[in-house]
């Protein structure tokens, strides 16, 4: 049996919990929040114990142990840093810092003190990200040129997400989604899919604005529409949009030589990778429009049902980062990957109107495929 320990009992806890569930070898020591009333209502509804308070909640770790980091995105480097501080492996929710300054400090300070550090998201590790990723090893659609990633979630402002309540109570918490930006929270998805299968990505150019600055009555929002050109080292370029304005889309495309490698799904780990490939009928150039289904042939990992608009298994992350500690290996999601992905992502949402080309100071392996994805 392993253990790990949550802090920050919101919306997306619960959805690590039940994530969790799937994992029957893994156990929540302890859970702490500063808001006493979320904490019990969570520690009621999943019958985890609470701790009384930070200084509680870190002496109730154990050596070796991984603390979950799900508190809001304002308070992810400063909970962080305490964290490793303390001595213990950190899986952070995203991002890992929202200014890079902060995310510096924060993987030299993991490296300093010899810990892991890694951020969500974890959908890389998942069945249809690592299916993507085969194909692509295995040049299934020839050479890779360009790619095409949408994470467009519909005009959420006028969406009823003040009634959006999570499993054990929470409410959706619409004000961070908002004043951090959809860039930060989202991004992520399709970009740790990308440099996990492309490696690193040198230079970025990107805009971004904030489309519908009226969202909440208080406060500074940030962008809710961005588009970025990413130029990977290996030559691959990708178009990456991210919005909630735009039409729900969460396609993905990997143009290649001899077709087109798509997934309809970010959000859905079992989501079909399908190879359409290319040819040509009288004078017309044309893909398959429904391709062929690639499957890897082997069993993956547990899944979970929908939640809304996502069927992923949020605990991926965090048990890759127990199995790691546990086999004395390197995280998959290591905090070189964490780094590189943070600048990227932060590149894209800071880019505005007239940023121009980014060049990137941070870099990164690609990713160790998982044993069944081989």
């Amino acid at each position: 049996m392993t253990t790990l320990s949550i802090i920050g009992c919101g919306f997306v806890a619960d959805l690590y919990m039940r994530s969790l569930q799937t994992f029957p070898d893994v156990q929540v020591s302890c859970v702490y929040d500063r808001d006493a009333t979320r904490l019990a209502a969570f520690c009621a509804h999943w019958n985890v114990t609470a701790a009384t308070g930070f200084e509680d909640f870190i002496k109730r770790q154990t050596s070796g142990g991984v603390i979950l980091n799900l508190t809001n995105p304002g308070s992810h480097h400063e909970v962080n840093r305490d964290c490793l501080i303390a001595g213990f492996h950190v899986y952070s929710e995203k991002p890992l810092a929202t200014e890079m300054e902060h995310a510096h400090a924060l993987h030299t300070l993991a490296k300093d003190k010899g810990l892991m550090l890694a951020s969500a998201p974890c959908s890389v590790l998942g069945e249809a990200a690592q299916t993507l990723g085969k194909a692509v090893r295995d040049g299934v659609a020839g050479t890779p040129r360009l790619v095409y990633a949408e994470l467009d979630d519909g005009f959420i402002p006028q969406a009823r997400y003040k009634d959006w309540i999570s499993e054990s109570g929470a409410p959706w918490p619409y004000e961070d989604e908002f004043i951090t930006g959809c860039t930060l929270e989202h991004a992520g998805y399709y970009l740790s899919w990308l440099i996990a299968i492309f490696g690193p990505i040198r230079t970025v150019v990107a805009a971004s604005a904030d489309l519908i600055p009226e969202k909440i009555e208080t406060g500074e929002t940030a962008p809710d529409f961005s588009v970025a050109a990413l130029y990977f080292e290996n030559g691959v370029v990708a178009r990456l949009t991210c919005s909630i304005v735009a039409p729900h889309d969460h396609q993905i495309r990997v143009v290649g030589d001899n077709g087109v490698l798509s997934i309809k799904k970010a959000w859905d780990n079992a989501a079909p990778v399908r190879f359409h490939k290319r040819f040509n009928i009288r004078r017309r150039l044309l893909e398959h429009p429904i391709g062929q289904r690639l499957k890897l042939g082997r069993k993956t990992h547990p899944k979970v049902g929908r939640w809304g608009a996502a069927s992923m298994n949020f605990a991926l992350g965090p048990v890759e980062m127990l199995n790691a500690v546990a086999e004395q290996r390197p995280c998959r999601l290591s905090s070189d990957f964490a780094l590189h992905l943070n600048e990227v992502t932060l590149a894209i949402q800071n880019a505005g109107k007239n940023t121009g080309a980014q060049v990137m100071t941070t870099s990164c392996d690609k990713m160790e495929p998982m044993s069944w994805a081989v």
